[in-house]
């Protein structure tokens, strides 16, 4: 719905400066930027919300993970707890 719109909204404002009238050099050059500005804000907005701007999904395999890893243990020592690293494997 989004990419229509925006595409209706691109040739609109296209169409709609094709039919305006030619500028005269009695309005200045002003005139003829801010319209530029504005025709190429509302094309460059239709264009850069058509996309996302990650580029789309990435497949990837995932790394193999070891098979042994280390992990932090909790234990009583007989007067408090402390702890230690102990090596677990799967």
């Amino acid at each position: 719905m989004k990419k229509t719109f925006a595409a209706f909204v691109a040739v609109a404002t296209i169409a709609g400066s094709l039919a305006s009238t030619p500028a005269s050099a009695q309005r200045g050059v002003a005139a003829g930027v801010a319209a530029g500005l504005i025709g190429g804000a509302i094309v460059g907005g239709a264009i850069a919300s058509s996309r996302p701007a990650y580029g789309g999904p990435v497949y990837v395999e995932e790394a193999p993970y070891p098979a042994c890893r280390m992990v932090r243990e909790r234990f009583w020592d007989g007067y408090d707890w402390r702890y230690r690293r102990v090596e677990v494997c799967n």
